[in-house]
């Protein structure tokens, strides 16, 4: 058994366990979706190496008083929520007819509303784009938890981290520069020691590093 495989099922079976909502509770026993497993194998644990503050097919009421299902729900804290939705791909979506196409539309602006940080993801980038996926995923947890770096770094290359997990797309040295407040040069130094110590990657750039970006594994 995998390691993905092993920590899948604990936490499955840890889920079903403690729910005491017989709804959603059902929905466990039935197992995931194809497309969120696929998600879960390929694109979240490689990076997060663990289903931490991560549930399944979590329920939130609608603007009906009626019960709609998150494929995942990421709550690190109380006051934060996280919502990913894999949309699938075949002639059920690509023949959405407007009645469902409206009713997506309204749920995503619905849990915008209720302060949820909505990420729908489409399958075919998770089976054609993998290591972008990843770095989406390490973009939103970003947003949510900022403080878990290596305890060895200092203060500047633990922001420099932080600021890596928040964006989605690669970064310069003076852009990092001015979100620190410090010089160019001094920007690029902390950069290339973050690389060296395989916390970062060079996205672009061969003798002269142009571009980094959170290091995906």
């Amino acid at each position: 058994m995998s390691r993905f495989d092993q920590a899948y099922d604990e936490w499955m079976e840890l889920a079903i366990a403690q729910e005491q909502n017989h709804r959603r509770r059902e929905l466990l026993e039935n197992g995931l979706g194809h497309g969120t497993i696929e998600f879960l194998r390929t694109v979240w644990f490689p990076v997060v190496k663990n289903f931490n503050h991560l549930y399944a097919e979590w329920e939130v009421r609608d603007s009906s008083n009626g019960y709609r299902y998150l494929d995942l729900a990421y709550m690190p804290s109380g006051d934060v929520k996280g919502g990913i939705e894999i949309q699938g791909y075949g002639p059920h979506a690509r023949d959405l007819d407007v009645k469902r196409f409206k009713d997506l539309c309204w749920r995503q602006c619905l849990l915008a509303l209720d302060d949820w940080v909505f990420l729908p993801i489409a399958y075919l980038s998770i089976t054609d784009e993998p290591k972008r996926c990843q770095q989406l995923v390490l973009s939103f947890i970003g947003k949510f938890i900022a403080t878990d770096v290596p305890s060895e770094l200092t203060w500047l290359e633990a922001e420099t981290i932080r600021y890596a997990r928040r964006q989605f797309r690669p970064f310069s040295p003076f852009e990092l520069g001015s979100h620190l407040r410090v010089t160019n040069q001094h920007a690029r130094r902390i950069l290339h020691k973050l690389v060296d110590v395989q916390l970062l990657t060079v996205v672009s750039g061969n003798q002269r590093y142009r571009t980094f970006g959170l290091r995906t594994q």
